[in-house]
């Protein structure tokens, strides 16, 4: 598909998709605890308290699927959800200020950067960035780690509905410069709101074409 919007019959298809069944798997306090790699996963990654519970409980449908909450650091596993038996969401734990010891903090980001190094049907990690501020140093590093790694990722800008419509245009069009000489990087940049729900449909066809649960029988 190519980088234009995706057209109704995709977004249509990736609604079905997710309007199946979704549950909560598991979560996952060390690699050891991972569960099989049978099945396509994408991952959401992003800095604290940046949306990633509430974005996948809008792409889901569901509004509590994933715990969201108003303090910074709360995920602390590798979670899982399962989507209609095809493939799985996963929920990282965030990086950047969370409320936890330095030892606790250092211990529940390593393990969201080992499993985004060692997982072989990793499809694509959406990096997730608040619209209202952007890129900041600390996305850079994660980028950087994503390059090196070569884990392909796209950048998802969250809570695009506290922003003008003009503002919401120019950030998507200077993040999406800020990435173009980026080797492991997607270069279709989605402006959403868990909210409003806008960028939920893209979302869910960006999903559902970088697992390839349509191929095939």
């Amino acid at each position: 598909m190519s980088d234009a919007a995706f057209d109704a019959e995709a977004l249509e298809a990736a609604r079905k998709l997710f309007a199946g069944e979704a549950r909560f798997m598991m979560g996952a306090v060390n690699m050891a605890g991972l569960p099989d790699t049978d099945l396509p996963e994408v991952a959401f990654a992003g800095r604290s308290n940046v949306g990633k519970s509430s974005l996948i409980n809008a792409v889901t449908g569901r509004g509590h699927l994933a715990r969201a909450s108003n303090e910074p650091g709360r995920t602390r596993e590798v979670n899982f959800f399962v989507i209609a038996e095809r493939l799985r969401l996963v929920d990282l734990p965030g990086y950047g200020f969370a409320r936890a010891s330095k030892g606790e903090v250092k211990k529940f980001q390593n393990l969201g950067r080992d499993y985004l190094r060692g997982r072989p049907n990793l499809k694509r990690a959406f990096l997730l960035i608040d619209a209202r501020h952007g890129l900041k140093p600390v996305d850079e590093e994660a980028m950087a780690a994503f390059d090196v790694a070569a884990v392909s990722y796209q950048i998802v800008l969250t809570k695009a509905d506290k922003l003008k419509a003009s503002e919401v245009a120019a950030v998507t069009e200077r993040t999406t410069a800020q990435i173009a000489k980026r080797p492991a990087a997607f270069p279709r940049v989605l402006a959403t709101s868990s909210e409003k729900g806008a960028g939920i449909p893209e979302l869910r066809a960006e999903i559902a074409q970088a697992t390839a649960v349509f191929e095939g029988p």
